[in-house]
């Protein structure tokens, strides 16, 4: 049987635009509650592949405001207000985010206040469905609590100027998931990562010969080595480490590092349970981990 705690990664990439690994972005399922981590490039995409229709949303929590993790909040906000075909939103959409959402939702409703008022006098959509309710935080703690779901934002270190940036944890029926957001190592993932069921974190990967570019020294030093998210690993000891928003890096000349070099670095620290995480792979929550990948049959 399907568990009724899921958690499937919608885009496990990076600001690269390719078709196989679609922008951040994590679906987490829980009882009644649809809730969506991050909206990036192609995520109301692949809820629609999912078959979740972009309007059943409950709750939009944003990790930090690097564009590859927001792009895809107007179409998810917009399209989940269009005919029922996608669920019809009826009432705002739920933002959570911290410091710093309000203001980047505003906008945003600024920017579509025209297309917003066609579809109200043109098909009679419910206004209400296109309002947008933003909650904001500026510390650790508890961010959503609804029928037996609750959410625990806390703060990572995503790298001195790029602040601020929260990992989440999300608890329900005796279960829980952790997922780390956009981070350098950092004790407290591993704070509150400590004995979760799934621990689903970031990582980034280069080859030795490009280590020296200082390109390359930029982006890896806001990122967390499979080495050290190895060691994340180990110390949390998940029921399952799950790897997603993979930066492989390259160059003309240096190709990218492989998945199976992306495991072995990891399994320098780290010899437990680990999934390199791909789109819409599929975790079901219960005694044990389940993965599901899109191509598999679905469970009955």
């Amino acid at each position: 049987m399907m568990s009724d705690f899921r958690v499937t990664l919608l885009g496990t990439g990076t600001p690269i635009p390719v078709p196989d690994r679609f922008g951040p972005s994590t679906l987490v399922e829980a009882g009644d509650q649809k809730l969506l981590f991050d909206a990036g490039r192609g995520a109301s995409i692949r809820l629609h592949q999912l078959g979740v229709p972009i309007g059943s949303i409950d709750a939009l929590l944003l990790t930090h405001f690097h564009s590859d993790h927001t792009v895809g909040i107007p179409d998810l906000w917009l399209t989940g207000w269009l005919q029922a075909y996608f669920g019809t939103r009826t009432a705002p959409l739920r933002v959570i985010g911290p410091e710093g959402a309000r203001t980047l939702l505003n906008h945003l409703e600024q920017a579509y206040a025209l297309d917003v008022s066609i579809p109200i006098v043109d098909e009679k959509l419910p206004p209400q469905g296109a309002a947008i309710d933003v909650s904001e935080f500026a510390a650790d703690g508890v961010v959503f609590k609804r029928n037996g779901v609750r959410v625990i934002a806390f703060e990572v270190d995503h790298g001195a100027a790029i602040k601020p940036a929260y990992g989440y944890r999300i608890e329900y029926n005796g279960r829980s998931v952790v997922i780390s957001g956009d981070t350098r190592f950092n004790q407290n993932v591993i704070r509150y990562g400590a004995g979760v069921d799934l621990l689903i974190h970031e990582v980034a990967i280069v080859r030795p010969e490009l280590r020296a570019e200082p390109f390359i020294q930029r982006i890896m030093a806001h990122h967390t080595t499979a080495r050290e998210a190895g060691t994340v690993f180990a110390q949390t000891r998940p029921g399952l480490g799950a790897y997603t928003h993979i930066v492989f890096l390259a160059s003309e000349k240096v190709p990218r590092a492989t998945v199976d070099e992306l495991i072995a670095e990891t399994r320098l620290t780290y010899d437990g349970p680990l999934v390199v995480g791909e789109d819409l792979m599929c975790f079901e929550i219960g005694q044990q981990v389940s993965v599901r990948r899109f191509t598999d049959p679905p469970h009955t």
